[in-house]
């Protein structure tokens, strides 16, 4: 158990009350220590990408409890990324456009439609993606009129783009963000549609930072939006 002298909150003294919470001397926040020490111990195994299936069975904690906070760190992953931009928007960069389909749906014609398409910007190192508008939505039209060969062939041509990309340029900050990227997505065997963009910009704020720096960023976003 940490020996807590500071507020988690805003770093203020506590009070330890007799029934085991502490109180804050500034700010009046009232809390458990045990609930903070499980909080924090998520977050170090979120950021050293520890799967939540793995870190319930060895804290003996529900999965869903272990899933629920993995996913509020993925939602201050994105708040951070979006508070980045802003700092590095004006500096000056490179920008490379990339697809995404999971392995195993790639030689399905009909599946294409489920491609993830996304910018990657390269802010003098700083990397930033932007999710483009999905085809999802159009799919059972492009079906109807026979569409899918047509656009599978157009998706096939841009992966070809993309390893020229690759080979002339491996050094690029953008090409190491795309390796890094799938091997990363590859340890939550298979992301849904729907979470993938949450997916993304972990990925994205753990390329950017350190695993120490990953772990201040998320636990000061986390407690000051909890405060």
């Amino acid at each position: 158990m940490i020996w807590y002298s500071k507020c988690i909150y805003c770093n203020h003294n506590v009070y330890h009350l007799n029934d085991g919470m502490l109180k804050c001397s500034v700010c009046k926040k009232k809390y458990s220590p045990q609930r903070v020490n499980k909080i924090l111990t998520l977050l170090d195994a979120f950021c050293k990408d520890e799967s939540a299936l793995h870190l319930a069975k060895r804290l003996k904690l529900s999965y869903v409890c272990v899933r629920g906070y993995f996913d509020k760190f993925r939602h201050i992953c994105t708040k951070v990324c979006e508070d980045e931009y802003i700092i590095f928007r004006n500096k000056t960069c490179e920008y490379e456009e990339y697809f995404y389909l999971q392995r195993s749906k790639r030689k399905e014609n009909k599946a294409i439609f489920d491609t993830q398409i996304f910018l990657s910007f390269d802010y003098e190192g700083h990397l930033y993606n932007i999710l483009m508008p999905s085809l999802k939505k159009y799919k059972s039209e492009f079906l109807q009129d026979n569409l899918e060969d047509i656009y599978a062939n157009e998706c096939t041509k841009l992966q070809k783009d993309i390893d020229i990309i690759k080979m002339h340029k491996h050094e690029n900050n953008i090409v190491k963000f795309w390796n890094y990227f799938e091997g990363s997505i590859l340890h939550y065997n298979g992301v849904s549609y729907e979470y993938f963009p949450l997916y993304l910009k972990e990925i994205e704020f753990k390329y950017n930072h350190s695993n120490e720096q990953q772990y201040k960023l998320i636990k000061d976003y986390f407690f000051k939006r909890s405060s």
